[in-house]
């Protein structure tokens, strides 16, 4: 098709307003979820007097760097449950939002290397089909037979002895994500506001009545902080903190390469995970720098490493090219489970600590929060991730089932 035939195409899918005097709600952080939140505050709620605060470009940070990988099969009950809505929000929205994201249902395998890996893997697949998730428990052979380039000869470091399968997992492109949701929230009246870097709280009392920013003070009735890595500064500048810790967390893309990868797989043991984007580039992540920090960029070993046990694992990668490498700030918890709630502040609502869980619990955080905001009260899919949490001990340990090393 020449470009002379492709459907038009606007110069801008959002406005680019400067922000008002006073808004009902303000969310910090343009991201995924930050998005997702005002669209569901608009659509949900009937709240459009909403700002998005943002201080660099829209999803210019973990959004735009993370390996797009969707999937719902974690342990624990309360994790199953709003990854699982997530990923039946994932199926819709794309007709909801009235643009083509690129879901691609390719279905996502976490590798087993060791008995330990098995028995973990064996129960988690039970787990997951008492909660009505899709999953399956795959032996060597049928790990073959679904994925081709896999090495499965017992004489490598790391010999696969199976593999959970969740058939409809698999990955989404993730600018169309976000270009998709911010499209909708401008139609809807949400303001996003770009280059807004907030430095500040105004407070009567314990309760936030506003925000300040380097483009002037903005009045509000209500405050959700969406800020991925930096949820802590943010915090702390409201007079609080919260429990959680940022890492560099990295990843690369090769080359482009004809289809060869047919789905997406993972290994906790490696901590590397391998698909192949739409346009034919390998997407590999691996595990977190054991570091504190918020550089957008990782330690060197660290992904050496973890490729050099991906190309034992995928031969044919061997002579692969790197394009581009890049990193992404990781806000992790305890537990491994993300903060979704009320703050100690009045009328502050805080949304952080996914680890590398953000991307694919996008829909039901955005949702779950909306409500959050709007109500005061939690939605009955994150009143468990309160951040009560972390003083009653009722944790939700996914350190096992979050399937890289966070």
């Amino acid at each position: 098709m020449s470009a002379d035939h492709l459907p038009e195409h606007p110069d801008f899918l959002w406005r680019n307003p400067d922000p008002k005097k006073s808004y009902d709600a303000v969310i910090v952080g343009g991201g995924g979820h930050g998005l997702a939140t005002a669209y569901f505050l608009a659509k949900n709620h009937g709240m459009t007097n909403i700002a998005i605060l943002e201080k660099g470009w829209l999803a210019g940070g973990n959004m735009a760097r993370n390996t797009t990988i969707i999937r719902s099969n974690y342990l624990w009950d309360e994790s199953a449950a709003i990854y699982e809505h997530a990923l039946k929000l994932w199926e819709i929205l794309p007709e909801e939002l009235e643009y083509d994201f690129l879901f691609s249902q390719r279905g996502v395998m976490n590798l087993a290397h060791t008995l330990g890996d098995v028995r973990e893997s064996v129960r988690r697949v039970g787990a997951n089909r008492l909660n009505g998730v899709d999953a399956e428990w795959l032996d060597p052979q049928q790990v073959k037979e679904l994925c081709p380039i896999l090495n499965i000869n017992d004489n490598i470091r790391y010999p696969v002895m199976g593999a959970t399968y969740q058939p409809r997992a698999g990955i989404a492109k993730h600018d169309h994500v976000a270009w998709a949701f911010a499209r909708k929230c401008d139609e809807l009246g949400v303001d996003i506001i770009q280059n807004c870097e907030v430095t500040g709280f105004i407070k009567d009392g314990n309760r936030v009545t506003g925000v300040k920013t380097t483009r002037g003070d903005i009045n509000t009735e209500k405050v959700g902080l969406c800020a991925a890595g930096h949820s802590s500064v943010l915090a702390e500048m409201a007079g609080f903190r919260l429990p959680i810790q940022s890492h560099p967390l990295q990843a690369l893309v090769s080359e482009l390469h004809e289809p060869v990868h047919p789905t997406v797989v993972m290994s906790n043991h490696v901590h590397v995970y391998v698909s192949q984007a739409h346009k034919g580039e390998l997407v590999m992540g691996a595990g977190v720098d054991s570091y504190n920090g918020y550089g957008q960029r990782g330690s060197f070993h660290v992904i050496e490493e973890q490729m050099a046990a991906a190309v034992e694992l995928f031969p044919i990668f061997a002579r692969a090219h790197v394009l581009r490498t890049w990193g992404g700030i990781v806000d992790t918890t305890l537990d491994a489970s993300p903060i979704v709630g009320l703050s100690p502040v009045e009328n502050m609502f805080v949304n952080c600590g996914w680890g590398t869980g953000g991307f694919k619990g996008t829909p039901a955080a955005g949702l779950t929060f909306a409500h959050t905001i709007a109500t005061g009260a939690p939605h009955k899919l994150n009143k468990p991730f309160a951040l009560e949490r972390f003083e009653t001990g009722a944790l939700i340990d996914e350190h096992g089932a979050a399937a890289v090393a966070h």
